[in-house]
């Protein structure tokens, strides 16, 4: 998919202040957004975090703390389910239209085989299934529009450093090319699904 660098708008905590996890900041920069682009034909929720405020992935139910699920379920699951409540209007209703958001494999409840990381695994398993919820409603309003989860692979990032021995892991470039790549092929009646980085749709 190639995207005209001049029409790509963007949001972030770092230069904008942007919070997904207070329904304020995501209100106004809904509002923002549309007063300044309008309609937009593609959303990416690109938000996410696995360590939040020093508190590591758990290897067992034993490790979990009510502070670090929260954590995890305000940035991985409310977050983006803030996104869809207010950025979905900006969506066009009369053509094709995508919002995708950034999940995790580990979020499939059919896949995991291994345990653990079980604060994250949840909060990921609550964004898919956000996704799928919302798109049911967002079919009826927007009949061309796809809401669609999306998993990455392993990026190399900061996030995914430490936690990377064993898994190949692509540069960011490379995994954005791969995730537009993905949207450009689909359609409306995938919309509600949830796909890797190479199409290939995984399993709830």
């Amino acid at each position: 998919m190639r995207l005209d660098i001049e029409s790509v708008a963007t949001l972030s905590r770092s230069e904008d202040g942007f919070d997904i996890t207070d329904e304020q900041s995501a209100a106004a920069a809904a509002c923002t957004m549309a007063d300044r682009h309008g309609a937009f034909d593609l959303i990416i929720n690109a938000t996410g975090a696995l360590v939040i405020d020093g508190a590591l992935p758990e290897k067992t139910i034993k490790a979990i703390t009510v502070d670090a699920m929260t954590a995890q379920f305000l940035v991985n699951a409310i977050g983006p389910a803030l996104l869809l409540k207010h950025f979905v209007p900006l969506l066009p209703r009369d053509k094709r239209s995508v919002f995708a958001s950034l999940s995790a494999r580990v979020g499939s409840i059919g896949d995991n085989r291994l345990g653990g990381w079980m604060s994250y695994r949840a909060a990921k398993t609550a964004q898919n299934q956000i996704v799928k919820t919302a798109s049911l409603e967002i079919a009826r309003s927007h009949p061309y529009a796809i809401v669609v989860a999306l998993h990455p692979g392993t990026v190399a990032t900061r996030l995914s450093e430490p936690f990377s021995r064993g898994h190949r892991r692509v540069t960011p470039d490379d995994a954005a090319g791969n995730l537009l790549g993905v949207i450009e092929q689909l359609d409306s009646t995938q919309s509600g699904g949830f796909f890797a980085y190479d199409g290939d749709p995984i399993q709830w």
